[in-house]
């Protein structure tokens, strides 16, 4: 088996493949390096929005660090779109993504965003939960978006820094725990194990 070779100035590990939770980290001056993070991200019966969320995150740094075993810190995050307390993950395909957004259409909706902290026995971890108000959008709007490819990999068929944007009425809550990590929380947790971002000059 090849042996994975991590930069020295790396502060931690992202279990993640999510461009957006990347680009938003980067942009704060952050060192760190991603891994792939694959289970199971079936909800269970009865399980709340932010307790899914939670177990994911958690699920997922724990599932890195235990593989990796490096002593870096790892983090996880999940970040789950909910109405009426139903779960709206990645649509299938086209026709259950135009029913995520009519159900969306509007209304509010919560999303629920999780982001673990793993390094040797400790598990740090944070929530927000935010609510999201739409407008309304119309079967022909919903057909473009998705036409758009946009929607296919995105918990609730929708991404709010993208074509989204245009139905968002309201934010009550963590804008970029939308988008996919709540910053401010993350920050938190890393400061916790003396973690700071350096700013780009």
């Amino acid at each position: 088996m090849p042996t994975t070779v991590f930069a020295p100035d790396l502060q931690f590990h992202l279990a993640s493949r999510s461009p957006r939770r990347v680009e938003m980290l980067r942009a704060l001056g952050y060192r760190f390096d991603t891994v792939p993070a694959d289970i199971d991200e079936t909800p269970q019966p009865g399980e709340t929005p932010t307790a899914f969320a939670s177990r994911m995150a958690c699920g997922k740094a724990s599932a890195a660090a235990a593989r990796l075993g490096d002593g870096l810190p790892v983090i996880g995050a999940d970040t789950d779109v909910a109405v009426d307390g139903r779960i709206l993950g990645k649509p299938s395909g086209r026709d259950e993504a135009l029913a995520m957004l009519a159900a969306l259409s509007g209304r509010r909706h919560q999303v629920c965003s999780a982001v673990a902290l793993v390094h040797g026995d400790r598990v740090l971890e944070a929530r927000t939960v935010t609510d999201v108000e739409f407008g309304p959008i119309s079967a022909a709007a919903a057909q473009a978006y998705w036409d758009t490819g946009e929607p296919a990999d995105k918990a609730g068929a929708y991404a709010i820094q993208g074509g989204a944007a245009a139905w968002v009425r309201a934010v009550y809550g963590s804008y970029t725990g939308i988008v996919g990590l709540p910053l401010l929380e993350t920050c938190e947790l890393l400061a916790q194990l003396g973690i700071v971002a350096e700013p780009r000059r």
